[in-house]
């Protein structure tokens, strides 16, 4: 158990060394973005190709918890919402992600929201367990950095994914895009949810209606409580019905002839026991 636990902690220790002298090889000649996003009070330079609204939303390739590839393809078909954090153990991307975490339970089941930052799947798998963030996916682009170099995410000598909001409609094209301004801001999560609503509106669950049309009630009444020769009567006779109140315990019911001006009265006793007043 002992030489597991070391072993583990060894490839985890060479992972962190080797992941950003092979990104920086990787990404040697990739488009700069400046001027962009703060943090604090000083500009970060932005590292990949820049995705603008309207655009095709480039396929990416992260990991999931399992260190099992997930593609932007698996998502097919799908409005999706990418919530894009620096780092899980921090208070605002823990805030952000954990409201998306609760707002997804309104949507329509084609839509899916993931959260992804450059944390390790293993500090990504504790967080969601501590936290109970257990309704979006949550996927880690450190392996390959693809994600944040493709959308033009990455934070250069930071090795962190600036934050933003994206939102990929069913066609797999771009349909928001948020930067935030400054790493220590949060994003305008009403706009992006009000989009995400606009391209997937919420149907109000059918609840029953209570209330019938009058002509059919006083139809019913009238067959129920007319005696069979009226029911079978000339239709040119007008036949009114309307309920008095006898008493608490029970109801009458008048039946006027207009033809006749005859009138018949017939007391239907209450179901319902008095009530008691104490």
């Amino acid at each position: 158990m002992k030489i597991s636990r070391l072993f583990l902690s060894n490839i985890t220790s060479l992972m962190f060394l080797l992941l950003p002298a092979t990104f920086s090889f990787a990404v040697e000649n990739v488009q700069e973005t400046q001027n962009l996003v703060k943090a604090g009070d000083k500009y970060v330079t932005l590292l990949g190709k820049q995705v603008q609204v309207g655009d095709k939303a480039p396929n990416f390739k992260v990991v999931n918890e399992t260190f099992s590839p997930v593609s932007l393809k698996d998502f097919d078909k799908k409005t999706l919402l990418i919530s894009v954090v620096p780092s899980l153990d921090t208070g605002i991307c823990s805030m952000q992600t954990k409201r998306f975490n609760k707002e997804v339970a309104k949507f329509p089941s084609n839509v899916v929201m993931l959260t992804i930052s450059n944390d390790l799947p293993f500090a990504q798998k504790r967080f969601c367990k501590i936290e109970k963030v257990d309704k979006i996916k949550v996927l880690s682009d450190a392996v390959w950095r693809d994600f944040g170099a493709k959308y033009g995410l990455l934070i250069k000598d930071m090795g962190l994914l600036t934050r933003s909001i994206f939102i990929i409609d069913e066609q797999g094209k771009v349909a928001y895009r948020e930067i935030v301004a400054n790493l220590s801001q949060h994003p305008n999560y009403e706009m992006a949810l009000n989009t995400l609503k606009a391209l997937n509106p919420i149907v109000p669950k059918k609840t029953k209606n209570i209330s019938k049309n009058a002509s059919e009630d006083k139809e019913k009444v009238v067959q129920k409580l007319s005696k069979p020769d009226a029911v079978e009567a000339d239709k040119s006779q007008l036949i009114i019905t309307e309920k008095e109140k006898t008493d608490g315990n029970s109801k009458a019911e008048k039946t006027v002839d207009s033809t006749t001006n005859s009138t018949e009265v017939k007391t239907i006793e209450s179901s319902a026991a008095p009530k008691k007043i104490d």
